[in-house]
């Protein structure tokens, strides 16, 4: 089995950190996705069908 390595820089992951080494790297990765330094691409669909379809009015309360 292959070792798995941080993410962030690439040092030998810690089981109790896993999949980065440490908390630094943990906390390193946390604000790349807090501060917008990674992202989801997301495909934006224009079609207002598939909204009405789901959401038909009634109020399922």
């Amino acid at each position: 089995m292959t070792e798995k390595t941080c993410p962030i820089c690439g040092k030998p992951a810690d089981p109790i950190h896993k999949p980065f080494c440490s908390r630094r790297c943990r906390l390193v990765d946390l604000n790349r996705w807090m501060t917008g330094a990674y992202t989801v691409p997301v495909v934006e669909d224009d079609d207002d069908e598939n909204w009405e379809t789901l959401h038909d009015g009634r109020d399922d309360a």
